[in-house]
């Protein structure tokens, strides 16, 4: 009887410690599930440049290393047009983009606020090294333009358009627009539908002019992947290249507005340092001439 007993005890002690276990992991999950529910989840639309370039990521996380917030962005790369119109129908709450035209459009309808104007590169037309249409010799980037068309007319040349609606497609629109001249329906004039990385590798494979964000063709050529295309044209005055920071006016982003304020806060402080820092020669800070810059980006948006 005694040893049942005791039998039955060892048993009663083995299910405890079972059970106890059992409890013990239910709890470290609940409290696992609890943290990540706790964890703000936002979503941010960029323009592509950023992303290819490691710039946002790298921001984004010294940004949550800096304040400590328990927050997860989650990121998606797109052309400046279509990470404006996510950002204006509340799919994403933060955009980052390089489209003044466009950007004033989704502000003059109340759907964006500019949290921003952050940072700056230029643009720049890279063709084939042997530069059939001589545009290196250009006083322009808009010369630059009237040369590519003439020697693609002359069967010389090839263009590459991104004709994505991005940022770089909405400058190459404006620029082909002030040479008075319509290239869209020509043969040499091709369109990829892509981002910048693909558009440079066609042109740099088929040897074809393109228009081009300094700081991807700067990325790619410094890993060796292109070799026969090269900067041709530098215009900094028709060719300046801004970037800004944007918040979605959508109900559904409310929740964090703060947040959005705090990393635009960290990028126009801490953040200038870090982007002199670390992307020197891709992207340049704006700190020093804030006003300057925000002059600028109004007059390329067409805003008095």
């Amino acid at each position: 009887m005694v040893t049942k007993m005791v039998f039955i005890k060892r048993k009663y002690k083995s299910y405890l410690y079972v059970a106890s276990i059992i409890c013990i992991s239910i709890i470290v999950y609940i409290n696992y599930v609890i943290l990540l529910n706790n964890s703000t989840v936002i979503r941010v639309s960029t323009t592509y440049s950023l992303e290819q370039m490691g710039v946002l990521k790298l921001l984004l996380n010294d940004f949550l290393n800096k304040t400590g917030l328990n927050v997860r962005f989650e990121v998606l790369a797109r052309g400046s047009g279509e990470a404006l119109r996510l950002l204006a129908d509340g799919s994403t709450c933060i955009a980052f983009t390089h489209a003044p035209v466009l950007e004033a459009q989704y502000m003059k309808q109340g759907k964006v606020k500019q949290l921003a104007v952050f940072a700056y590169n230029e643009f720049v037309i890279v063709g084939p090294v042997k530069d059939p249409a001589n545009i290196i010799k250009a006083v322009n980037a808009i010369e630059a333009f009237k040369r590519i068309y003439i020697a693609g007319e002359e069967g010389k040349a090839l263009f590459v358009s991104r004709n994505d609606y991005s940022g770089t497609h909405t400058k190459e629109i404006q620029l082909w627009n002030l040479t008075r001249l319509n290239p869209y329906n020509r043969q040499w004039y091709l369109k990829t539908g892509q981002g910048m990385i693909q558009t440079l590798i066609i042109a740099d494979n088929i040897n074809a002019y393109t228009l081009s964000d300094i700081g991807t063709y700067l990325t790619l050529n410094n890993n060796s992947k292109l070799r026969n295309i090269a900067i041709l044209k530098k215009d900094l005055q028709n060719l300046i290249n801004l970037y800004a920071i944007y918040f979605s006016n959508s109900e559904s982003c409310i929740y964090v507005r703060d947040i959005a304020d705090q990393l635009a806060d960290y990028i126009m402080k801490e953040g200038q340092d870090f982007i002199e820092t670390k992307f020197k020669g891709l992207i340049n800070p704006v700190k020093g001439h804030e006003n300057e810059f925000l002059v600028i980006w109004k007059s390329l948006a067409g805003m008095k």
